[in-house]
């Protein structure tokens, strides 16, 4: 891709200035034919936040805007683009606004948390015609991208069955159960949440679409019962001044990490926010599952066993394909251990974060009849392996000057609407199944 450097500016408005929005205010803000015009937040304080960022690169600063004077505020302001990065449950308010508004579209995943939701995004990107695309960073790792190109190079003849296990660590994993993503209600789960980005890869790579889906599980390591019966539990409701948090390895410390407070210690100071985003991950209310195991049929007749625990000792992934002309094997060790209090500024946090003590990589490729060989690949540096300076190149262009002109885009295109329907259909269906306890068609859903 060339630089976009002398390309007319577009006019950029980001909707939710929290932790991972970051991202998205130094991409834009550091790309000369992208002015950040908006700013909203119900926060003051997290609007400053982002505006110092912006500074900081030598972009002007941004107005405020308070989410409800959004649709007006948009027009106001001539905006082109909009990036929705408020809590899952809200993306389809802002979506749907932004597109009626003529805006061009880029939402956090998931794309929302339920049906309706969805339904409403699709019924307005068809009726206006609007564009809407979904961050699913993983598609632009470099190890995913080989691992498509060799499915549809059919290296492994037709796929038809896949085994998919991803780990999230004490660190990353307790991290979902500190925050708003703990009520489903919020989030819609880690079935939607965080195994969505999970959903989508497999989707992508396959080349098809979920058709069914059986789903078991539960929250049995965090939450109170499960503390209590551990012996895990700390008496504390949040870790932020309370002495018996300093001694809880599950806890975060915000004010080790300067992001953090800026955006939520300071926040609640400020008393333009109640959000507490450090609770104890063993405490009451939380209703989403820790352990989800899940059977899924697609519509090319191949299947998926999937799981998901939230609470190893250490952070990646296995994905295995069974087809007819061999096996092919991707294992990744995002992180390979925590110890019990982390001392890097990373505290606990997660989103655009590298990894400690990453591991290797490996692609193995077993053909029948021949002995396997691992894969090369050309890997990438950066957060979510490389995937997200990818992500952001193909989203917005290049930065102009030349130091993301080793970021190629990924094999294929970037996800849709459609494709972030497609990854929801199985959490939502998931969730559906967990409670009927039988498989659910995601024909229905839409």
């Amino acid at each position: 891709m060339t630089s976009n450097a002398a390309a007319p500016t577009r006019r950029a408005a980001i909707i939710g200035t929290g932790h991972r929005a970051q991202m998205y205010t130094r991409a834009l803000g550091a790309r000369a034919h992208y002015d950040v015009a908006l700013l909203a937040d119900p926060s003051a304080t997290r609007i400053a936040h982002h505006n110092r960022l912006l500074t900081s690169l030598g972009a002007p600063r941004a107005t405020a805007c308070a989410p409800e004077d959004f649709a007006r505020s948009l027009r106001a302001h001539r905006i082109d683009e909009v990036v929705v990065t408020t809590i899952d449950a809200t993306h389809d308010t802002y979506i749907t606004t932004a597109l009626e508004a003529g805006c061009r579209v880029v939402t956090e995943k998931p794309l929302t948390t339920d049906a309706a939701k969805c339904r409403a995004i699709l019924d307005t990107v068809e009726r206006t015609g609007g564009e809407l695309s979904v961050g699913f960073n993983y598609r632009y790792n470099p190890a995913h991208e080989k691992v498509w190109q060799l499915l549809h190079d059919g290296a492994i003849g037709e796929i038809r069955s896949v085994h998919f296990e991803w780990l999230l660590d004490v660190r990353h994993g307790a991290d979902y159960f500190r925050r708003w993503h703990r009520e489903k209600r919020h989030s819609g789960g880690l079935l939607v949440h965080k195994s969505g980005h999970h959903f989508d890869l497999v989707n992508w790579w396959l080349g098809a679409a979920p058709s069914r889906v059986h789903a078991e599980g539960g929250l049995v390591f965090y939450g109170r019962d499960n503390g209590e019966r551990t012996g895990l539990r700390r008496d504390y409701v949040r870790a932020h001044g309370s002495p018996e948090a300093a001694a809880d390895p599950y806890a975060i410390d915000l004010t080790a990490d300067p992001n953090l407070t800026s955006l939520y210690v300071d926040a609640e100071a400020a008393g333009d926010s109640d959000y507490v985003r450090d609770r104890n991950v063993f405490g009451d209310d939380i209703d989403i599952e820790d352990d989800l195991s899940l059977l899924v049929r697609y519509d090319s007749g191949a299947t998926m066993t999937y799981h998901l625990t939230a609470y190893s000792p250490w952070e990646g992934y296995r994905v295995m394909f069974n087809g007819t002309a061999g096996r092919l094997e991707l294992e990744v060790e995002e992180n390979t251990w925590q110890p019990p209090r982390v001392t890097s500024g990373a505290t606990g946090s997660h989103g655009g974060v590298v990894m400690d003590r990453p591991g290797r990589t490996s692609i193995l490729l077993r053909p029948l009849w021949e002995a396997p060989r691992e894969i090369p690949y050309e890997s990438a540096s950066g957060s979510h392996g490389g995937g997200d300076l990818r992500m952001l190149k193909e989203l917005f262009g290049s930065l102009g000057d030349g130091s993301d002109a080793g970021a190629a885009p990924a094999a294929g295109k970037g996800a849709t609407a459609r494709d972030g329907a497609l990854a929801l259909a199985v959490g939502v269906a998931g969730n559906a199944s967990l409670v009927s306890g039988v498989p659910v068609e995601t024909a229905g859903l839409w």
